[in-house]
């Protein structure tokens, strides 16, 4: 199936033609103070373009972003906030890649990412050009974070605080609250970890998180001891949580990045605390006002945006980046960031040999694709939370199916959200906008989703039928819209249909993803689900900074840079 949006992400009949969004870029000339924060020492120095020496021959500049995902629109803003000129050039008719809207008969679905957790890492990105992200977007605190039913009747919160979460487990099984509350005790250690050495910078293996002089200190080595390298997500919640439908509900964490628990690193149960510290949140008028206020600020800050402009390749002249082809037409670039996905990128946009380099850095598996159900039911079920969880019977057999057989697990979970109440306006009055993702493979060769789609959406709506206490669902839909991986694949141009990105499976080294900053060629960075940090809104956005930051440390130097990053954090912690 086709859905066609427009720029803003909304269902329209027809796309507008091709645009270049000059009258912003003529405003913010206008008004130099809508281009660099008002403070004068955020920006430490203008960029300037670069000979082959990298000595500055004058102008500002001049930085492509591939794609409009929430990571290129975060990489777009912090580039501009720092000074540089940047255009985004978008495939689709719409801003916000996978985060965009669809609306019709009344109801209104977020299509992509539908939980934010960490808005601090929002919050930076707009701190970089010297906003208040209150300004931007209205967001409510969700308690519930979830509601999750069980194929046993079980139906278990998980609660914003956690010694009330604490006191629910006890309940359950006196004791187990302790064991969750030091499983959380854990998971901040990692995330401390994670926070010192992983995040925040360009990372691709285990050497860059490593300075290289102080890699043997007692402190570093008793912190890699920490990371509990060789073990995975699943072996680490059962040693603290002794009931199997509480350790399927917290596996549930590693489903942020698309990949199985039993075969994920131990350092992912980091996303516990990430989560708990913060809560999850939900911006009014949906995840889609995320990019909406992202644009918003890029545009005042001069940002040029093309939709829907496809581009064709990288132009690339002595192992650097020189510019884009776009409608058989070369376009001159100092540097491009590409929010496209990382493999696919090489592939289809550097190609040669620099190409095949990449390919054998290691083996690039796609994270789980899904299918998504937007269902606008006439008369919403009351005893949904905003976020829920749909628990397969036994997950082994669900991941066996989905990551190593590569098929559609026949007792599939599914995650629910329902919008109306935290905001009525997503349905028509009583009614409810149900957005229903279940994850599947990605795309393998002769699966034609055509033919599939049919029974297993039947496959969905029986489980939500019988496990989620939803038995007249198929009465109550009056309106419906589906993607399949195909659709996905297709629609976001990712790699087999990915949702996530790459997968996060390995051990050792499943945590790490292309670095951010490449040198071959010189002149490229990576942003996205597919790019170091990884998959999940706010590591996405995250990949956005990272990637602007070493753009903005490659050429406008260290030492200038890091004065900008000092800036923002004493904005953040006078704040």
């Amino acid at each position: 199936m086709t859905l066609i949006v427009n720029e803003l992400g909304i269902e329209k009949s027809r796309f507008p033609s091709g645009m270049t969004d000059r009258k912003a870029r003529a405003t913010a000339k206008a008004d130099p103070s809508l281009v660099h924060p008002t403070d004068e020492d955020l920006s430490v120095g203008t960029p300037s373009a670069q000979d082959d020496n990298g000595a500055g021959w004058g102008g500002t500049m001049r930085i492509a972003v591939i794609g409009s995902g929430l990571g290129g629109l975060a990489a777009a803003v912090t580039l501009a906030a720092r000074g540089y000129q940047v255009e985004v050039f978008e495939k689709n008719a719409w801003l916000g890649g996978k985060a965009a809207v669809l609306q019709e008969d009344g109801f209104r679905f977020d299509m992509g990412p539908t939980i934010l957790i960490r808005p601090s890492v929002l919050r930076r990105i707009f701190t970089e050009a010297g906003r208040r992200l209150e300004d931007y977007l209205t967001m409510v605190r969700l308690d519930p974070q979830w509601r999750c039913f069980f194929d046993d009747g079980l139906v278990l919160d998980l609660e914003d605080n956690l010694q009330a979460m604490a006191g629910t487990l006890d309940s359950l099984r006196p004791g187990m609250g302790e064991g969750f509350l030091r499983f959380q005790e854990l998971s901040e250690q990692l995330h401390t970890i994670s926070n010192k050495f992983f995040f925040w910078r360009p990372v691709g293996s285990m050497m860059d998180t490593l300075d290289l002089k102080g890699a043997f200190s007692i402190a570093v080595l008793k912190d890699v001891m920490r990371m509990r390298l060789g073990q995975t997500v699943a072996g680490t919640i059962r040693e603290f949580i002794p009931d199997a439908r509480v350790a399927q509900m917290l596996d549930h964490y590693t489903q942020y990045v698309g990949s199985s628990p039993d075969a994920s690193p131990a350092i992912l149960c980091a996303i516990g605390h990430m989560q708990s510290e913060e809560g999850i949140w939900y911006p009014m008028g949906g995840t889609r006002a995320v990019p909406e206020a992202l644009v918003k600020l890029g545009r005042e800050l001069g940002v040029e945006y093309h939709t829907p402009t496809e581009v064709e390749r990288l132009t690339i002249e002595d192992g650097k980046v020189t510019g884009l082809v776009v409608g058989g037409e070369t376009m001159r670039f100092d540097a491009v960031v590409s929010n496209e996905d990382a493999v696919r990128t090489y592939r289809e946009l550097v190609g040669g040999a620099a190409a095949k380099r990449f390919e054998k850095e290691r083996d690039y598996e796609p994270a789980c694709s899904g299918v998504v159900l937007y269902l606008g039911l006439k008369k919403r079920y009351e005893h949904l939370a905003h976020h829920c969880f749909v628990f397969s019977r036994d997950p082994e057999v669900e991941f066996h199916h989905i990551y190593d057989l590569g098929e559609p697990a026949p007792d599939p979970t599914c995650y629910l959200a329902s919008t109306t109440r935290t905001e009525a306006g997503t349905a028509p009055e009583g009614g409810d906008a149900l957005y229903v993702l279940v994850h599947t493979p990605y795309l393998r060769p002769g699966q034609d989703w055509d033919a599939m789609f049919p029974s297993y959406r039947q496959v969905i709506l029986d489980k939500l039928k019988r496990t989620a206490g939803m038995p007249d669902l198929e009465e109550r839909i009056v309106f419906e819209r589906a993607l399949t991986p195909k659709d996905i694949h297709e629609r976001y141009k990712v790699l087999n249909g990915a949702i996530y990105g790459l997968s996060s499976h390995g051990r050792w080294n499943g945590a790490f993803k292309p670095s951010n900053r490449r040198r071959d060629p010189d002149g490229l960075f990576l942003a996205g689900g597919a790019a170091h940090p990884g998959p999940g809104m706010p590591m996405v956005l995250m990949s956005g900074w990272i990637a602007a930051d070493a753009v903005d440390q490659r050429y406008r130097g260290v030492e200038a840079a890091e004065a900008s990053r000092r800036v923002v954090e004493e904005r953040l912690t006078a704040v």
